[in-house]
């Protein structure tokens, strides 16, 4: 239930980079700079829950893409952390690369999503 929160908040920080690097108007970098700080804090939540689930599934088989959106979302955090550290520079300083830092962490989350969406569901009937 805490995915959407942190999927949102790196969206808008892309959205907020692209109008960044059309206008240079420093309020959407520093706008971006906090959405992403607090799209990690609600992104580290879920991972840390996931795995417990990913990694130890309660009927001890677990769903195939289930490991490897744990990855990527994974690897999405490490984009946005690095992100957060470019968007802590001076504002001219952070075009284009934290655009397309923004951009890979939107993008590898989209990715593991549409992974976990596409499993089938694993229905067990309760007796």
């Amino acid at each position: 239930m805490l995915n959407p929160v942190a999927f949102g908040l790196f969206v808008g920080a892309l959205i907020f980079d692209v109008v960044y690097a059309s206008n240079a108007d420093i309020l959407w970098m520093k706008a971006a700079a906090w959405m992403i700080a607090i799209g990690l804090i609600a992104a580290i939540a879920p991972r840390l829950i996931n795995l417990v689930r990913v990694w130890r599934p309660l009927g001890g088989v677990g769903r195939p893409g289930d490991k490897a959106a744990f990855w990527l979302h994974l690897v999405g955090i490490v984009a946005a952390i690095v992100n957060a550290f470019v968007h802590s520079r001076d504002a001219y300083a952070v075009v284009p690369e934290g655009m397309w830092l923004s951009a890979a962490t939107v993008a590898l989350f989209v990715i593991g999503n549409v992974l976990v969406a596409l499993q089938p569901f694993a229905h067990k009937e309760h007796a």
